[in-house]
């Protein structure tokens, strides 16, 4: 570990130090927590599954307790686009009750009232949710009754750092659908200036149940967002997940998904379009632990100027997984000749009787379509926007809530009337 890190990985550790007292839960699972950030550190090239991201930026500075009770939530909330769902705000990690709302078909609680690290984080072995396994202070605790049908839910997170002040924070979430159930989870990521999101979620769907989770990452230009889950899928469940990735300086969306019943489906899908500096890391690793299930990864990136995307996928095959279906896929669209794309999918059978593929590819506009475009009248940034849109249309189409989908198409929007100004 880098001098750099040392010091931002010893920044974390004092703060939790001057917290511990007054954290909620267990007092012995943050103490392992913080035995293992300290041995560990922030993590850096010499670890494998951070070898093409740098924390360096993040250790870099000195992230201090968010100011919460006077943060002004007024223009980040005209941020959050309109979907008509009861929905959970959180200012700086924090939930605001004054701002969310929530049906009465689900049972809601808040990690600062109910602790609940789950079963399924590794604190042990990731640096950063052990990092977040310390310092957690609220988060949503959410469960879906047998069979029941909960509609839509939105999980808002709004980051209020003041300028001048960087201040950090690491929401812990947990989601767990009961036989039968049925929810859809639209999480939304806004804020301004510099700060750090660092939050994990614990996800189980049980037999038979589904769980649609459409996640649009819109931090602030400066900030860090940093997202690592853990989900379980039993027999007959389906998780069916999409992430955009559009703002924050640095980020990282890491899952780790594990089909353990017979039958039961993991889809993984994305998008990343970055500009500038900005640099995003999509990390996914799919276990097939039980037969017959079937899982989809399809992650797309749009990056120009010299922005950096990193895709790592691996699928694990156990040797009792028999007929397994898996299935990855990263696309990469380069806008600029300094944008650049890291791309790393793994298969790890232990089985004979599977069905698994993967690939990659990397490539700009077509010269072709864009003259045909501009040979018919379309002015060359209206041209661009269609390739681009098309080259996403895949991800994005098999999205069909028409309040999620309308979400994620303004964001892609806006994006573009951004990069083509």
């Amino acid at each position: 570990m880098s001098a750099a890190l040392q010091a931002g990985a010893q920044d974390f550790l004092a703060r939790y130090q001057g917290l511990k007292q007054r954290l909620p839960g267990d007092a012995l699972i943050r103490e392992e927590a913080a035995r293992a950030f300290a041995a560990s550190g922030l993590p850096g090239a010499r670890n494998e599954a951070w070898k093409y991201t740098s924390l360096r930026p993040l250790s870099e500075l000195r992230f201090q307790e968010p100011l919460t009770a006077i943060a002004d939530c007024d223009r980040l909330l005209a941020l959050l686009p309109a979907i008509d769902a009861p929905r959970l705000v959180f200012v700086d990690g924090r939930r605001r009750g004054d701002l969310s709302s929530t049906p009465q078909s689900l049972r809601v609680y808040g990690f600062a009232q109910t602790p609940d690290f789950g079963r399924l984080p590794m604190p042990e072995r990731e640096p950063l949710t052990a990092l977040n396994t310390m310092l957690a202070e609220d988060g949503a605790v959410i469960r879906v009754p047998e069979d029941v049908d909960a509609g839509t839910l939105v999980l808002a997170s709004l980051g209020t750092a003041p300028p001048g002040r960087p201040v950090a924070f690491h929401p812990r979430h947990v989601v767990r659908l009961a036989r039968g159930a049925r929810l859809m989870l639209v999480e939304i990521s806004v804020g301004q200036d510099v700060y750090l999101h660092n939050a994990v979620s614990e996800i189980v769907v049980s037999e038979d149940a589904t769980l649609t989770h459409i996640r649009l990452q819109q931090e602030a230009d400066r900030a860090f967002h940093f997202s690592t889950s853990y989900i379980d899928v039993a027999a007959r469940g389906t998780y069916d997940g999409f992430a955009l990735n559009l703002g924050g300086r640095l980020s990282r969306t890491e899952i780790h998904a594990r089909l353990s019943g017979p039958r039961g489906v993991v889809h993984l899908n994305g998008a990343q379009l970055l500009r500038g500096t900005q640099h995003a890391d999509f990390t996914t690793v799919v276990s097939h632990d039980a037969p017959n299930c079937t899982s989809r990864q399809t992650v797309k990136n749009v990056l120009a100027g010299r922005a950096r995307g990193v895709f790592q996928g691996r699928i694990e095959v156990a040797r009792g997984a028999q007929k397994t279906d898996g299935y990855q896929m990263n696309q990469a669209l380069l806008l600029s000749p300094e944008a650049e794309i890291d791309s790393k999918p793994e298969l790890k059978i232990y089985a004979d009787d599977v069905k698994c593929s993967h690939g990659a590819t990397v490539g700009e506009l077509d010269a072709d379509q864009l003259f045909y475009l501009r040979s018919r009248g379309v002015p060359e940034r209206e041209a661009r926007a269609i390739l681009v849109r098309a080259f996403l249309a895949e991800a994005l189409d098999p999205i069909a809530h028409a309040g999620a989908r309308a979400a994620l198409d303004q964001a892609v929007a806006r994006w573009w009337e951004r990069e083509a100004a």
